[in-house]
């Protein structure tokens, strides 16, 4: 199958679980699990970053269209996707596979991609949550959220990781 359309598969795939199910999980207003973010972080290492970028927004855009929340999530993608080439960077070490392959806990061990997947979900999530409370206020509310949703979203991102088709 093109590896183009299976990123397009899988783009569609997370956007509709994320709008029809886990759009409607909440627990007591503190957790809120989005998992549209591992559609970012499936994506080949070696992607330029203007392209890393423009999907990023455009899968926020989907989100923010669907939810109604006015840019929220396309901000908090946007940076997801910025910080991604610096984290793999940071994050490379011989567990990891070649550049044109998509990370994956197959490929580059379980150890690798969970400390990969929670830096690139608890960026995305900080930068979700303090945009949309827009306040620090409630610092630490927010930060009980952000932790929170960090955690049950890298479970499902890793549970969704075991499931995805190996290469």
């Amino acid at each position: 199958m093109n590896r183009g359309l299976q990123y397009f598969i899988a783009f569609v795939v997370l956007i509709v679980l994320q709008l029809l199910i886990f759009n409607n999980i909440e627990f007591s207003g503190f957790v809120n699990p989005y998992v549209y973010v591992m559609f970012i972080l499936i994506l080949p290492m070696a992607i330029p970053s203007w392209i890393l970028l423009i999907l990023s927004f455009m899968t926020g855009f989907v989100i923010d269209l669907f939810s109604g929340t006015m840019g929220v999530h396309a901000f908090a993608t946007v940076m997801a996707g910025f910080a991604r080439p610096w984290i793999l960077s940071v994050n490379v070490t011989s567990e990891a596979s070649e550049p044109e392959t998509s990370p994956s806990s197959h490929t580059s061990g379980l150890r690798w991609f969970f400390i990969y997947a929670v830096t690139v979900i608890f960026i995305h999530h900080l930068s979700l949550f303090f945009i949309e409370v827009f306040s620090f206020s409630n610092f630490f509310h927010t930060l009980l959220r952000v932790l929170l949703s960090t955690a049950v979203t890298t479970f499902f991102v890793i549970l969704f990781d075991f499931i995805r088709p190996r290469r």
